[in-house]
């Protein structure tokens, strides 16, 4: 592709490529984490119903596009510090979400804030109370 013309690119990229993420991608944000972990798994569900809340038109969705447990940065820190020291979350955000190569400013705070209200709710709960 990188030979064709601008135009086979572009044909090419409409027909087959943007079909396909269309079907592929079916969610505007993905949290993941290891559903094992109790504190990762907790915070994700606070953080998706406070996404929700805030965005009500974005699909979020829990260990999507990929499984949070697989292997990568998270897992080593998980095994390395422990679920006592360490909750290992990532955040999955669409392509179809960034404008113009920057992603939107409203979508930094809405994800921001989202989370801070996921944090607040834990605190209000305590760490005891959320295992």
């Amino acid at each position: 592709m990188r030979n064709a013309s601008a135009g086979v690119r572009d044909t090419v990229r409409r027909r087959y490529y943007e079909p396909y993420r269309r079907d592929v991608r079916r969610a505007d944000v993905g949290l993941l984490y290891d559903p094992t972990c109790a504190r990762e798994r907790d915070l994700c569900i606070r953080w998706r119903r406070a996404l929700q809340a805030r965005a009500a038109d974005w699909n979020v969705r829990r260990n999507y596009p990929y499984l949070g447990r697989s292997d990568g940065l998270t897992s080593y820190l998980r095994k390395h510090y422990g679920d006592d020291m360490y909750a290992g979350v990532e955040l999955e955000v669409n392509q179809k979400r960034v404008r113009n190569g920057a992603f939107p400013a409203r979508d930094r705070r809405v994800i921001t804030a989202a989370l801070l209200d996921a944090l607040a709710s834990q605190r209000a709960i305590g760490p005891s109370d959320a295992r």
